[in-house]
């Protein structure tokens, strides 16, 4: 094909800093960093109608935000502004001149702004007209809360959301389909590989490495024309599912070791960074996750490139309600937002999934089930590759003539039972079938205890628990009957099982419980990443590298006012009770070795094998003593693994976490990093009980963004320079605004300061 000796190349630039802010009225800008999220730092209001949903948090109202943007046309080039996602329903101006309109908060989108352009300085402005309220059943907090761009290409752009990617195994070689979409001339090449065509061009990859979550391998594929040039980061793999066998990739079984998340990183609200998301998935990869549901609506595309690149399998979904809740406001642009989710990310191999709703009105009835059909073939027909579903509510309820779009809390109104609950098995199992002819998987909210009874309804698909508790079974007379059975081993029990998603993998805002609590804490993470005692049980099943973990059953820590069936049983990792003398205390022991043994101050207590005891965890009791708890893992008669608990003396110091003895660590200009810092005694052990008020200073290139201690029900969490202790820790969110040398103090009344210095990455 014709080519000019030069290709166009794409320029992209983040437009992060220069951004002002108003909340007030046209007068009142102040400077932001994009992402934002504005609400975060609003006032607890414990009056607030639904308040729990946003964490007592609410803005009303509209909202600008500007940047001036210094630009010189050129002749042949094109403009556009690409978003992210702002929250919500916005209008983007340029030079007083409305460019585009965006609705759903979650949806990405791009505009092109070269027929408004002038020579010079262009004003940028993005009104937001928050005026629904809550607009979630979670935190949905505020703002340009994803990353702004500035795209420049050539007069005959290549549009990415319009290329689609697919991968065949050919033996050990590999094939790699490129469609542009619209029959345009290109090339596209994977290192030396090239070839050229029309609409459409094949590549032939030889000795093809496969991508998986153990082996995240990905090639660089590049695609061009005479005035734009596209590159994507593409994995080769396949997926099957198979009826009565399981999930297989590449030709291997695979069982989904999942939890669910929210996109919120509390201390920072919505705002998305892609480096603090990066420490998230590298946790959850040390418990053994290998998969998540991204829980209930399109991420940030940063967050998919993580799970490309650190070997996630994602459940991606674009909705929670249709036409009733929060989402019905945006109902009549659903097949359009659909098609932004599926457009953006069917070429990234971490997709697993589809999924078109989650806990929907009207479940299984033949409204809810028309609707279904019709976004499952919409679906397919955007992407044949993949499976689509839907994701179960346990409750079903019978056809009262109820106009659910008028029920003014959905989600009480689906989850509580009423009159109109069907509690029949067998007329709930009819329901769920006809849901699974649609779908391509049967995916169950808390329905584990009914697994057998929907398999032998639907034997020809395969069942994904979308959202388990992590420790409660059910039963099935009795959804919620604090069963001690973890769900997320019910998939070794049925090879038609293929895995599960915990709710949560880590603590988030909304959805929370009686003020001041502002969030959920019944996941095994906490908000500022902390791990609590059921991240090293989930550990001690996904993982194979020897570990063991005790902890002690504790009912003298906080109420933190957990939905109960969600939460765990108190557990703690410490051995720190001077309110007690002589008693016994329960204690649990997780761990992935064949033996353990167990001492107090030298002296051994016998247990039993893991494989011996319930979800193989050792429980018991031990007597109350001051001192010191080892416990080691044994394989084939060898400690391979050890765990250590201290009673703490009194506090000595500060220290954080992250840092070497020297206290120094290395963060790259205009990057975010959360530290955490924890009180311990002279011999450096944890001072559990430790409630120390600690006031943060930042000096030098960087500053403080928010501190977060792990403790929703506390009142006075973020936008503050000083926060108590919670468990005697306490996490710092710090941004890095430069080069040189920074420091951040650490201080509290009768110890001594701790220091973090930060020098360049």
């Amino acid at each position: 094909m014709n080519r000019k000796t030069e290709t166009v190349k794409r320029q992209e630039q983040f437009l992060r800093d220069g951004w002002e802010f108003s909340y007030d009225g046209p007068e009142s800008y102040s400077p932001v960093r994009i992402p934002h999220d504005y609400v975060l730092r609003t006032a607890l209001d414990p009056q607030l109608e639904q308040g729990g949903s946003q964490g007592y948090r609410a803005a009303y109202g509209i909202v600008r935000y500007r940047r001036e943007l210094d630009i010189s046309p050129k002749d042949g080039l094109r403009y556009y502004l690409d978003f992210g996602g702002v929250m919500e329903n916005c209008t983007v101006y340029v030079n007083d001149r409305p460019a585009c309109s965006q609705g759903y908060g979650y949806s990405a989108f791009r505009t092109e702004i070269t027929p408004f352009l002038v020579d010079g300085a262009n004003t940028i402005l993005v009104e937001i007209r928050a005026e629904a309220h809550p607009k979630d059943r979670w935190y949905s907090g505020g703002g340009i809360y994803r990353d702004v761009k500035l795209i420049t290409t050539g007069q005959d752009p290549l549009d990415e959301r319009h290329i689609t990617v697919r991968t065949e195994r050919d033996g050990e070689d590999a094939a790699v389909t490129v469609r542009a979409g619209d029959g345009t001339p290109f090339t596209a090449s994977i290192g030396d590989n090239s070839a050229s065509g029309e609409g459409e061009v094949r590549l032939q990859i030889k000795n093809a490495r496969l991508w998986s979550t153990d082996d995240p391998y990905l090639y660089e594929l590049r695609i061009e024309n005479d005035s734009d040039c596209v590159t994507m980061r593409i994995g080769i793999r396949t997926e099957e599912l198979v009826p009565g066998k399981g999930l297989y990739i590449n030709g291997r079984p695979v069982r989904l070791h999942g939890v669910c998340i929210h996109q919120d990183y509390a201390a920072c609200g919505i705002a998305f960074h892609k480096e603090l998301w990066r420490e998230r998935l590298a946790t959850l990869k040390e418990m053994g996750c290998n998969a998540i549901r991204a829980s209930h609506h399109l991420y940030d595309s940063g967050f998919v490139e993580l799970c490309d690149e650190m070997g996630f399998y994602l459940y991606e979904e674009a909705f929670d309600k249709w036409t009733a809740g929060a989402h019905a406001r945006y109902y009549e642009e659903t097949l359009a937002d659909l098609a932004v989710m599926i457009e953006r990310d069917r070429n990234h191999p971490s997709i697993l999934f589809w999924g078109v709703g989650n806990e929907v009105e009207n479940q299984g009835q033949d409204s809810m089930l028309a609707i279904l059909r019709t976004l499952v073939d919409e679906a397919h027909r955007l992407d044949p590759s993949r499976p689509v579903c839907y994701a179960m509510n346990p409750h079903f309820k019978k056809k009262s003539g109820i106009d659910a779009a008028r029920i003014k809390d959905i989600q009480k109104f689906v989850d509580e039972a009423d009159e109109t609950e069907i509690t029949d098995i067998a007329e709930r199992i009819g329901r769920i079938r006809r849901i699974a002819e649609i779908t391509d998987c049967v995916c169950c909210n808390y329905q584990e205890q009914w697994y057998p009874q929907i398999h032998d309804a639907v034997p020809d698909k395969l069942i994904l628990g979308t959202e388990i508790f992590q420790y409660f079974l059910g039963d099935p007379e009795q959804m919620q009957n604090y069963t001690m059975r973890v769900p997320s081993l019910q998939a070794e029990e049925y090879p038609w099982c293929i895995g599960g998603f915990i709710w949560t993998g880590y603590d988030y805002l909304g959805e929370a419980g009686t003020y001041p609590t502002q969030g959920w804490s019944g996941s095994p993470i906490r908000t500022n990443g902390v791990r609590k005692p059921m991240f090293f049980q989930l550990q001690s099943y996904w993982t194979e590298e020897p570990m063991v973990h005790f902890a002690v059953l504790d009912y003298t820590v906080p109420d933190e006012d957990v939905k109960e069936h969600w939460d765990v049983p108190p557990y703690q990792e410490h051995w720190d009770f001077p309110m007690f003398r002589r008693i016994v205390i329960p204690y649990r022991i997780a761990t992935n070795c064949d033996d353990v043994e167990l001492y107090l101050n030298g002296k051994r207590f016998y247990t039993p094998r893991p494989a011996d005891c319930r979800d193989r965890v050792i429980e018991g009791f031990i007597p109350w003593q001051a001192g010191q708890i080892d416990v080691y893992g044994i394989r084939n008669g060898k400690r391979v693994a050890e765990f250590h608990l201290h009673t703490p003396g009194p506090a000595s110091r500060l220290v954080w976490e992250e840092a070497g003895t020297d206290q120094t660590l290395s963060v790259e200009p205009g990057e975010y990093r959360m530290f955490r810092i924890r009180c311990v005694d002279e011999d450096g052990n944890l001072c559990f009980r430790a409630q120390n008020r600690i006031q943060i200073i930042a000096e030098g290139p960087a500053e403080t963004e928010s501190l977060d201690n792990g403790y929703l029900s506390d009142p006075e969490l973020y936008g503050r320079d000083s926060l108590k202790l919670y468990q005697g820790r306490l996490g710092v969110l710090v941004y890095r605004n430069g080069e040189g040398i920074a420091r951040i103090t650490a201080s509290c009344e009768g110890l001594p300061d701790a220091v973090l210095t930060i020098n360049n990455g």
